[in-house]
């Protein structure tokens, strides 16, 4: 079980630091007017998106084989929230993945200062997924 968790945690890692950046790519992409720039920020969105998915991907893999390994952890009320959370997390991801692909096709409509915004999204999931995995405050 220790090796999946530790695997896991490198997982999400991986998975945050896609979740964290490309939105921050958004803001600068929304921003770019040059046409060199918007294709540099196209390609870079779809490699990072591409990293993520497999942070993710991987993340959840690791976590479905933790409570595989040992089914019981489904009574407790902090997983229960967290996996809630995770919920959240994966729907943030699959939004992104739909803007990186309104940019890819020239069509975004939303300026820098949303792009900041939304970029704090996963911090707070970040925090509160830490605080339940950690602290199992139910």
């Amino acid at each position: 079980m220790l090796w999946l968790k530790s695997f896991h945690v490198v997982a999400m890692v991986t998975w945050f630091a896609g979740v964290f950046y490309l939105p921050r790519l958004f803001v600068y992409h929304a921003d770019t007017l040059d046409t060199a720039g918007d294709a540099r920020f196209k390609v870079m969105e779809r490699r990072l998106l591409a990293l993520m998915t497999i942070g993710g991907a991987a993340t959840v893999a690791l976590g479905v084989a933790m409570i595989v390994a040992s089914p019981g952890y489904l009574a407790l009320g902090w997983l229960r929230v967290k996996l809630v959370a995770v919920a959240l997390l994966i729907a943030y991801h699959a939004y992104c993945a739909r803007i990186t692909r309104e940019f890819a096709a020239g069509r975004n409509r939303r300026s820098a200062r949303w792009y900041r915004v939304f970029n704090e999204i996963p911090s707070l999931l970040l925090v509160f997924i830490v605080v339940l995995a950690v602290a199992k405050p139910f």
